[in-house]
């Protein structure tokens, strides 16, 4: 079960109404969370507003030293309302996730250079991270990427094909 369930102090994509919540557990550094992006994009596109999605770090760091300094980059591009093009431009560029690189990332989204740099020392956005990562303990989170349907685990598998037949399977009839 999802420990704390989906809030207002979630990043989420789609309809508030929507039939599936589809959460992820996610690594900005993660080659699995790298695999699933465009599959989830695409299960966005096709299942429209019937979908509201919801991304929560999880970064592992003993496997992947960049990953927190990503997650943290994530947040500080949200308070620029810039979550979610930071969020794709990350996975977009999973082979660079230094600093510079995250600099080149927030440059191009038009960020203010000088406002993300001072916001990505932040130790509120460490501490969002952080909270976030521990409600993945809570809910039984080992791995990424981890995926909750409607506050319920999915451990099935996620290819684009087998994971939007599932979740078709939980739309209600128009």
């Amino acid at each position: 079960m999802l420990k704390p369930p989906v809030s207002e102090k979630d990043h989420e994509q789609g309809a508030k109404d929507a039939t599936i919540v589809l959460l992820e557990y996610g690594d900005y550094q993660c080659p699995h969370c790298g695999h699933a992006y465009p599959i989830l994009k695409k299960i966005q596109k096709q299942l429209g507003d019937d979908l509201l999605f919801v991304f929560r770090n999880f970064p592992i760091e003993e496997s992947h030293p960049d990953a927190v300094k990503a997650a943290v980059a994530s947040e500080a591009a949200a308070l620029q309302n810039k979550y979610w093009q930071m969020h794709d431009a990350l996975f977009e560029h999973q082979y660079d996730l230094s600093i510079d690189g995250i600099l080149k990332l927030a440059k191009s989204l038009g960020l203010d250079l000088r406002k993300f740099t001072s916001d990505i020392q932040q130790s509120e956005l460490f501490q969002k991270v952080e909270n976030d990562f521990e409600s993945g303990v809570r809910s039984g989170v080992n791995g990424t990427p981890g995926f909750f349907i409607n506050a319920q685990p999915y451990y099935e598998d996620w290819e684009y094909d087998p994971f939007l037949h599932h979740l078709k399977g939980l739309l209600r009839p128009k």
